[in-house]
């Protein structure tokens, strides 16, 4: 305990879902401490995607923490999605919602991560503390403790915000890697990139090489483009497939793609970074602790996008840190609670994107139903609608949307 006798509230990892809960404490005016391995500003190997979920996210934090993420300058706002597969069909989705024009970017981490350890670092509540390697976490029966490189640290209650290769997580829960349930990514920045849709499209591509999982090319600021691919782990270990082949060879030879690349110059070494999915409910909970994020297995089983779910559910562990702290209760029992929470909030959709990425190992659906989307205004609808309002696609689990899809349009 503190000398005004307060709890000890300890934060491991200072990326999105991290900072989101740290903030969030501190409107409580719960003091807590922010501990991080790195360095910032630091790079986060990602698609650098944010989505209008994450504006909305940022919003639910504080309407000022929104306005003053408008005021960076290195994002590139993006209008809508473009889908392609093997054989050239291609499905363009506006990011509009009742004729409005939704918020949506690609912004490198390092600059999106920076701004949010800026806010946090300046925030009297939060107590801050960079470059620290934790080395061990021992749980205790009154509390838990943990060995850093910057000194032994005791916590009433932890948080694991520290991404896909967690300690926390690893410590507490001895978590091993879950190949059918995990997506191995890789990305690369190159510039002179050609081609480009004129309305700011992202674009996915879904090769027969590729899948399941796609190929990506997101446009950026100064005519540089985020390019990367993303795979299930269990079918690259399956199939003994090269990620980093596989991309260079469509780059360079796929007939939609390489005189797009002909002038095109990588800016860096291909780099590789981990996706655990939230294709499956995990506990992500136990004595004294909670997992946020990527520590929590909370990535889009689908769009792998998971910058919106880390802070919303950075946003759900603050309030259940008050909730243990008003209770006196930090028992597993009690923060079994903040599972059901998350999953309430958030499994219908991860539930979804799960069904919808095991239909990709058939090219042929997705080809089909591609179809059947640009001849059906209603479809489009729904798919443009769902960039808002991520309710509407619990209509995938009805039995008359596939009935419309097959026989209508």
């Amino acid at each position: 305990m503190n000398a005004r006798n307060e709890p000890s509230i300890i934060i491991v990892g200072a990326g999105p879902a991290g900072c989101a809960c740290a903030l969030m404490l501190a409107q409580k005016q719960i003091p807590v401490t922010l501990l991080e391995k790195a360095t910032f500003p630091r790079d986060k190997i990602c698609g650098d995607a944010l989505s209008p979920d994450v504006m909305n996210q940022l919003k639910q934090i504080s309407e000022e923490l929104a306005k003053t993420f408008f005021t960076l300058e290195d994002k590139f706002p993006i209008y809508g999605g473009w889908i392609i597969t093997s054989d050239a069909q291609s499905l363009k989705i506006p990011l509009v919602h009742n004729h409005k024009q939704l918020n949506a970017y690609i912004c490198p981490r390092m600059i999106f991560d920076n701004f949010l350890f800026e806010e946090v670092s300046k925030n009297d509540h939060i107590t801050v503390v960079q470059n620290c390697q934790v080395n061990d976490i021992v749980r205790k029966e009154h509390n838990i403790i943990l060995n850093t490189s910057k000194g032994r640290y005791q916590a009433d209650m932890l948080i694991g915000a520290d991404g896909a290769q967690s300690v926390v997580a690893r410590y507490l829960q001895a978590r091993k890697l879950d190949k059918k349930n995990y997506c191995a990514g890789l990305r690369v920045y190159y510039e002179h990139v050609s081609g480009f849709y004129e309305k700011n499209y992202v674009e996915l591509f879904f090769f027969n090489d590729t899948m399941p999982g796609y190929l990506w090319i997101f446009p950026m600021n100064d005519g540089k483009a985020n390019v990367g691919i993303g795979m299930l782990s269990s079918h690259i270990s399956q199939k003994k497939i090269n990620l980093k082949v596989v991309l260079q060879k469509l780059i360079e030879t796929h007939p939609q793609l390489k005189d797009r690349f002909k002038n095109a110059k990588a800016l860096e070494s291909i780099k590789g970074f981990g996706l655990p999915l939230g294709s499956k409910k995990r506990r992500l909970s136990g004595d004294r602790y909670v997992l946020t994020g990527d520590a929590a297995s909370l990535i889009d089983p689908f769009s792998g996008e998971g910058i919106g779910n880390a802070i919303r559910s950075g946003r759900v562990a603050a309030d259940h840190v008050q909730a243990c702290i008003a209770a006196g209760d930090y028992s597993a029992d009690f923060n079994k609670q903040y599972d059901d929470e998350i999953y309430r909030r958030m499994w219908s959709e991860l539930n979804i994107s799960r069904r919808i990425q095991r239909l990709l190992r058939y090219p042929v659906i997705l080809e089909y139903c591609i179809k059947k989307i640009n001849r059906n205004k209603k479809l489009r609808q729904f798919f443009m609608d769902t960039m808002e309002d991520k309710d509407q696609l619990k209509k995938l689990l009805r039995p008359g949307f596939y009935w419309e899809l097959l026989t209508k349009g």
